[in-house]
């Protein structure tokens, strides 16, 4: 079993069960209640101390500045989500959020869950993220394969905003994993003109073809001033051939 290589740092913690016992079939999102970087989360006492009691852990941490941290391998259960048997199953992930409610994260720590989701479902055969958002259907991945903490325990983790983007996440994560990416009419315009610019550039460094070359038709081109010579397998262009014929014609 692999682990993310998106990874940017890691600190494995002692607070841990391993070998998990289930197959990896849910993801669970928390939040810190704290912006921070994933290696900052990762020094945490509660995380760095081996502790029954206190002690927790988690799969993976996104930092506020897009920065992720291996806390727990995907091969071992996490002590995250206040449910042992939720553990066993999925991989927890502590994403920096604001201290105070609705607990909203960062734009960079947003697109590194996703990009980190992605990799997780991809490495881990789940064709998709379900979400719900009904805690009677925990267990039930044909149905719901993502969990919360509040599930579990009497806590407001992932926070609000998180929560409330569940659905979001899973639809963005999903269209990804389909290859499937909306863009907007001037993104395509940009995908289209970068291709013509790179063909324009491949075909005015190609070399005058050989039939050319030996009817000499660059050459006798340039006498009669209907050419300059000059990138002699490029696109023309109406108004070039038009300016062409007007020199060849001497008008």
């Amino acid at each position: 079993m692999s682990n993310s290589n998106l990874v940017t740092c890691t600190r494995i913690s002692p607070n841990r069960t391993s070998p998990r016992n289930h197959k990896i079939d849910t993801i669970t999102i928390h939040c810190t209640a704290g912006q921070f970087t994933a290696q900052q989360v990762l020094n945490m006492n509660h995380i760095t101390t081996y502790s029954t009691s206190k002690g927790a852990s988690c799969n993976y941490v996104v930092g506020k500045d897009g920065s992720i941290g291996l806390c727990v391998p995907e091969s071992d259960c996490s002590w995250c989500s206040s449910s042992s048997s939720n553990d066993h199953r999925a991989i927890t992930i502590e994403v920096s959020s604001d201290a105070t409610h609705p607990y909203a994260v960062t734009d960079a720590a947003y697109k590194a869950l996703i990009d980190l989701l992605i990799d997780i479902c991809q490495r881990n055969h789940i064709p998709e993220l379900k979400w719900k958002g009904d805690k009677s259907l925990i267990g039930q991945t044909d149905k719901q394969n993502m969990t919360v903490h509040r599930w579990f325990a009497a806590k407001a983790c992932p926070g609000d905003w998180l929560y409330q983007h569940h659905g979001q996440i899973a639809a963005e994560v999903n269209q990804r994993l389909k290859g499937e990416v909306d863009m907007t009419k001037e993104e395509v315009k940009g995908i289209v003109r970068e291709v013509i610019q790179e063909m324009e550039a491949e075909r005015a460094a190609q070399p005058e073809s050989d039939w050319a070359g030996k009817a000499q038709i660059r050459a006798r081109a340039m006498a009669a001033g209907f050419t300059d010579g000059t990138r002699p397998q490029s696109l023309t262009t109406r108004e070039e051939v038009d300016a062409k014929i007007l020199a060849a014609m001497g008008k």
